[in-house]
């Protein structure tokens, strides 16, 4: 799934604006109507497991930002290129990751290249050891080698994290190590502790550099039983985000050493990313910082408790097979799979929305397989208020429409 999938939606809307009620006639209009149908009826359920920000309308966002603003002094002379309280946001992220500086960027694709780039010139070596399923090969159109000059190389194919032993034994040499942690598309998987401590020691046995995806790192605490400073220390370098874990209007960090920070900040203006005033999106950024970061334990916890619910309820309503994946969640988001056809499924937690105004499945189905559909759940502020019963209860309604779909 990526991540712009719910981008894009006012070429849904353009025959509404217009008055007219267009018949969809293509797969592309097909899939069009029925996300306009799913963000429509998300935002007028009064219940739901996640209340995500950014599917907001612009008023509501305005509305955060006025919010956030009430969190900082004001009457500080606003920012420009970097400055004030772009700045603040810098040292703060630093601290709070146990780095010696920070660079702020517009988005995390651009943070990462050029991080990327900047060890390559350091090692000598831009190849560049990732996961297959890591952000950078799914969701950013190959910009590593046509934008950076990297070469990108697969240290495992299998749906999981990469083992020390496949990182000492991989046949050729390689600048960088990049972890993305959790790993979203293979069901936001974490390794654990231990796991991680050994997958960094074989990358410097190899006189690599280890640089975290950390994208999603705020909520990966739990899983380790560390704070984010010591998870951060294994790593020479660590980009994190501010609006996936965070609510933030937008905007990445990279975090390490103040020679790299100060060498990426150059190439961040090379990139166009040395944009004039960024004031909105550092308020909402460090107001993520102030307000969600404490609460995403809490979040993690209750995920696991989503998680075991949906699994009984799915029981008691014979649905014949189903997984969460991972079967504990590491973070406070998960996968869940199902046996059926991916549009009965997302025509039926459509209709769950739209008829009982309970979201239990807010994101989009896709195919796993034959007859397999996927989604990713959230657990954020608004799942706080369910309890496992309600959990069960909101399936079996889901179940009675996903069989009369599955029957059309």
């Amino acid at each position: 799934m990526s991540d712009t999938a719910d981008q894009d939606v006012d070429q849904a809307e353009q025959g509404e604006q217009s008055g007219q009620a267009a018949e969809p006639t293509t797969d592309e209009e097909r899939l069009l109507a029925r996300r306009k149908r799913r963000l429509g009826a998300n935002r007028n359920a009064e219940r739901a497991l996640a209340r995500l920000g950014y599917l907001g309308t612009l008023r509501e966002r305005l509305a955060f930002l006025q919010e956030a603003a009430e969190l900082y002094d004001l009457d500080e002379t606003s920012d420009m290129y970097g400055g004030g309280i772009v700045e603040t946001l810098e040292k703060r992220v630093a601290e709070l990751l146990g780095k010696e500086a920070a660079a702020f960027f517009p988005t995390g694709t651009m943070a990462q290249q050029v991080a990327l780039r900047c060890w390559a010139g350091r090692t000598g070596n831009p190849t560049v050891a990732l996961h297959p399923l890591a952000h950078p090969e799914v969701h950013e159109g190959d910009a590593f080698s046509q934008v950076s000059g990297l070469r990108p190389v697969h240290v495992t194919s299998e749906s999981r994290q990469p083992t020390a032993a496949e990182v000492r034994d991989f046949p050729e040499p390689f600048g960088t190590l990049m972890l993305e942690l959790p790993l979203r598309d293979a069901g936001f998987l974490l390794p654990s502790w231990e796991e991680l401590s050994a997958v960094v020691e074989a990358a410097r046995e190899r006189d690599a550099v280890v640089h975290f995806d950390g994208a999603r790192l705020w909520e990966s605490t739990s899983h380790f039983g560390r704070p984010l400073d010591e998870i951060a220390d294994l790593a020479d370098s660590v980009y994190v985000s501010f609006y996936k874990s965070l609510e933030g209007l937008g905007g990445a960090a990279l975090v390490g050493p103040k020679t790299l920070m100060d060498e990426a900040k150059t190439w961040r203006h090379r990139y166009g990313g040395m944009v004039f005033q960024q004031f909105p999106t550092a308020l909402t950024a460090l107001a993520g910082l102030d307000r969600e970061l404490p609460r995403l334990p809490e979040y993690v916890a209750h995920a696991r408790v989503v998680a075991e619910a949906l699994r009984e309820g799915f029981a008691a309503a014979g649905v014949p097979w189903m997984r969460v994946h991972p079967e504990q969640p590491h973070t406070n988001e998960f996968q869940v799979w199902l046996p059926y056809d991916p549009d009965a499924v997302a025509e039926a937690a459509i209709r769950q929305a739209e008829e009982t105004k309970t979201v239990l499945f807010s994101n989009p189905w896709e195919a796993k397989g034959p007859g397999l559909a996927f989604t990713e759940v959230y657990v954020r502020a608004a799942a706080l208020e369910w309890t496992a019963e309600d959990v069960k209860a909101a399936v079996a309604d889901f179940v009675v429409l996903l069989k009369e779909e599955a029957g059309r």
